[in-house]
């Protein structure tokens, strides 16, 4: 009998939020790669917009869609992304992660932040899945984040489509406007972290900080490349990464995404 196929690992860059209104080269590609996904249960989204004690597991029944940036057009502030999300699901996340050894609680009130809903509007526009996010602790290192993923890896069997949605790059002190040329460091940075996840040196993934170039220029701080490896430890070791070229935009903001486990029509 064949097994079941298990459900693919995406990591996402979501960039600025104005990724929402302006697709750019990303938004297409991942819009015909959710058209292809098939047999997919519910949507578990790790991002670095909600940051706890502890894990925490969303376990709201009609999540709202959560605005939680400031200064953008206003028209940003009127898009709603209306997934239901899944309390049984998300109670039994947190009985895994909990068996894993991981400090969790469950949050009936959490809704979707904008790393969660801005990606998803070009994957999945019609939000009919299910979706729920698990936090990143306040203290995860490049370590942990791989070790979370192990822990959530266990879902892909079940159907659930484990996302981990951060950025490449994300230096904000740095942000230009839309059109600007790309900077020459978060090119090198981008190049060699595909270099590293396209060969499996999870090793260097995890201590990127001292031999990626321009490691703490492309990341001030941690938590928009922590999602990375949380896809890293979700995936399985011989599933070769499928690269999704985002390009570079305001300047700085490398939208470099990858996938493992894609059906092979979505490649």
């Amino acid at each position: 009998m064949a097994s079941t196929p298990l459900a693919p690992v995406l990591f996402i860059s979501h960039g600025a939020p104005t990724f929402a209104l302006e697709p750019g080269l990303l938004g297409p590609q991942l819009t015909a790669l959710g058209a292809q996904l098939a047999d997919i249960r519910a949507v578990l989204v790790v991002s670095p917009h909600w940051q706890t004690r502890g894990v925490k597991v969303m376990a709201t029944a009609q999540p709202e869609t959560v605005h939680d940036f400031g200064g953008f057009a206003s028209a940003l502030y009127d898009l709603h992304y209306p997934a239901a999300g899944h309390p049984a699901l998300a109670a039994e996340v947190a009985q895994l992660l909990a068996d894993a050894g991981w400090p969790v609680a469950v949050d009936g009130q959490r809704g979707l932040d904008h790393g969660a809903w801005v990606p998803l509007r070009h994957l999945l526009p019609d939000a009919q899945l299910p979706v729920f996010q698990v936090s990143l602790p306040h203290d995860l290192d490049t370590a942990g984040a791989l070790r979370l993923g192990q822990a959530l890896a266990p879902l892909r069997a079940r159907g659930v489509l484990v996302v981990g949605s951060g950025s490449m790059t994300h230096n904000l002190y740095e942000f230009r406007h839309a059109q600007a040329a790309a900077a020459d460091y978060a090119v090198e940075f981008t190049h060699w972290i595909r270099q590293a996840v396209n060969s499996n040196a999870v090793d260097k993934l995890v201590d990127y900080r001292q031999r990626a170039p321009h490691a703490l220029r492309a990341h001030p701080t941690e938590e928009h490349y922590l999602p990375l490896l949380v896809a890293m430890g979700a995936r399985s070791g011989d599933e070769p990464a499928h690269v999704i070229d985002g390009g570079i935009t305001n300047g700085v903001l490398s939208m470099e995404s990858y996938a493992w486990g894609l059906p092979a029509t979505a490649h």
